[in-house]
């Protein structure tokens, strides 16, 4: 019974994983190529999120443009943790190519500030 009890909260932490990961694919479609279509209308102080899995070496060129200024960043969770190997002040627009140093769920991420702000770019290979 106690080892039955310890898989609910496991299941629900995937369960949880899943649906994001399943948002966050919806959210951002994939061109042709495979790459991240990023389109979206952010609210003030909301924010909006890319992940795609990237292994240690593994190279991704982005850009990006908003109407407004926004908080950009580029970051990983490990447990509690995050870092970010990536980190921008209001910005209208970034780009260029980002190499991961380890294998990792990375998340490009947005935050509008005082205004809602329209995103689009693009992140591929």
């Amino acid at each position: 019974m106690a080892q039955m009890l310890a898989y609910r909260p496991m299941n629900r932490l995937l369960a949880l994983a899943f649906a994001f990961a399943a948002t966050a694919a919806l959210g951002n479609p994939a061109d042709k190529d495979g790459a991240l279509v990023v389109k979206a209308t952010i609210e003030p102080k909301k924010i909006h999120e890319a992940c795609a899995r990237m292994e240690a070496g593994e190279k991704r060129r982005y850009h990006w443009k908003s109407n407004v200024p926004v908080d950009f960043n580029i970051h990983y969770h490990r447990g509690n943790d995050i870092s970010y190997p990536v980190k921008r002040s209001a910005m209208r627009g970034d780009g260029g190519t980002f190499t991961a140093k380890s294998g990792e769920d990375y998340c490009w991420m947005w935050t509008a500030k005082n205004a809602p702000a329209t995103i689009e770019g693009r992140i591929g290979k």
